[in-house]
């Protein structure tokens, strides 16, 4: 009786631990299943169109995403600002061509950095992702296929406090 419940437990924790793990290309997207490297299903066609999907960003940094499809992913802002400048204006009428007709949704994560309150700085990456989503439906892109999340200073691009570092993590990542 006693090696009955013995192999009942041993199975039923071979069970937990096996329902536990995940797969990361079910659950991520990878690109064998019709994405591209980041996850996202950004494609370059022979005549330099770019389409773009929405996804996981498969490992991949927001720079390696852009070199590979000529893309700007990320917009980054001045201390305490939310208000675009000419060059991001010029990068995201670059994107809303790109997405301009296909139907497919967006994210757009603000953030800040570490100065200033957890509360306002929620506020301020709330601030900046809607000054892009803005923009975007400005040049013809549906506002119900744009999704705004801030994050705040809670998940930092860079580690540090140095005026390099809180400047990286001034942004709003499109996703």
């Amino acid at each position: 009786m006693n090696s009955v419940l013995k192999l009942l437990a041993t199975i039923a924790m071979t069970a937990a631990v096996a329902a536990c793990s995940s797969n990361q290309a079910t659950d991520e997207g990878s690109a064998g299943s019709g994405t591209d490297a980041y996850g996202s299903g950004t494609s370059i066609a022979d005549d330099g169109t770019a389409s773009i999907g929405v996804g996981s960003d498969g490992g991949l940094t927001a720079d390696e995403m852009a070199a590979r499809s000529g893309l700007q992913y990320v917009f980054y802002f001045e201390f305490d600002q939310s208000a675009l400048d000419p060059e991001t204006r010029a990068a995201l009428d670059a994107q809303a061509a790109v997405l301009r007709g296909t139907g497919r949704t967006v994210r757009l994560e603000g953030h800040a950095d570490e100065r200033g309150s957890r509360e306002y700085n929620l506020a301020l990456g709330e601030r900046r992702a809607n000054a892009i989503a803005n923009y975007l439906v400005l040049q013809g892109i549906d506002r119900s296929l744009i999704e705004t999340v801030s994050y705040g200073e809670e998940r930092p691009a860079v580690l540090g406090s140095d005026e390099a570092a809180l400047q990286r993590n001034r942004r709003v990542e499109l996703k």
